[in-house]
């Protein structure tokens, strides 16, 4: 590996091969350098939206990203890949990661820029391609629950767990992890941004996925957190355990919002977890 570029330099960088080239009409950042909220790191990517009057030249073009900014070591091009269907909206879109470290985000696209509130900083417009960009303060914050929300993301939670305790009964591994992982975990997370706005206030992002988690909870909660991640050897007592924060969590929330927390689905799934796991129904 080579010397990590700065911020600056690799700024610097996006903004001159723009200026050089006529094509290219205006420059927009997006992403979670757009966001002053987001902790800044040498890990963040640099995503950038290249708006041109024609994506033809730049299709597929690896020949001209590594001219213009270095060599790459790894990378993926979505819209030359058929295992996941790209969106094809008539972007073309640059995953990279240069021999520096710094990795690239490249979307280069034809189409008029739509606000969606989103944040996001004009870095170049040559002709008054961005004047519409609007960032929406707190586009990324906790969103605020209501009875509907809150009752459906309980029973989704619960519902779920089912499949995760019969597949620990078959001794089905990654059946198991995939459930737990999956809709059991997104519930989880879910909640738990809840209890953070409801503690903390909702003007916070808990990150993509509750990357921020660590910084936001209870230091107590958060090793409660942490022992819902699990090894092969340790699935079971990791599902106990997001059964138990979920459900303490839910009626925190619960009673801090004046919701009702329907104990039944919980009931239900524990005497079903505790049925299966002791064999009563053989």
């Amino acid at each position: 590996m080579t010397k990590m570029r700065t911020p600056d330099e690799m700024f610097g960088l996006i903004k001159r091969v723009a200026e050089e080239d006529e094509r290219i009409l205006a420059v927009m950042l997006n992403g979670s350098r757009a966001n002053p909220d987001a902790p800044a790191d040498i890990y963040q990517d640099f995503d950038i939206v290249y708006f041109v009057s024609d994506t033809a030249p730049f299709w597929n073009n690896r020949k001209w990203l590594e001219e213009k900014f270095g060599r790459v070591i790894l990378i993926q091009t979505p819209e030359t890949m058929r295992l996941v269907p790209p969106d094809g909206n008539g972007d073309f879109v640059y995953l990279a990661i240069f021999e520096d470290g710094n990795r690239l985000d490249l979307t280069v696209t034809s189409r008029k820029y739509e606000n969606s509130g989103e944040p996001a900083v004009v870095l170049i417009d040559k002709c008054g391609l961005l004047s519409e960009v609007a960032p929406k303060k707190g586009y990324w914050n906790i969103s605020t629950p209501d009875q509907k929300l809150f009752s459906d993301c309980c029973n989704e939670f619960w519902w779920c767990l089912n499949n995760a305790v019969k597949g620990i009964a078959r001794d089905e591994l990654p059946y198991s992890a995939d459930m737990l992982n999956g809709c059991v975990r997104d519930m989880l997370n879910l909640m738990v941004g809840w209890y953070i706005g409801a503690t903390r206030g909702f003007d916070v992002s808990v990150g993509k996925a509750g990357k921020y988690f660590k910084r936001l909870l209870p230091e107590n909660i958060y090793r409660r957190y942490e022992r819902t991640y699990f090894t092969a050897d340790s699935i079971k007592p990791a599902m106990y355990e997001m059964m138990s924060l979920f459900s303490e969590l839910a009626r925190l929330v619960a009673e801090r919002f004046g919701f009702e927390y329907n104990s039944s689905e919980e009931e239900g799934l524990r005497e079903y977890a505790k049925a299966v796991f002791s064999g009563s129904l053989e």
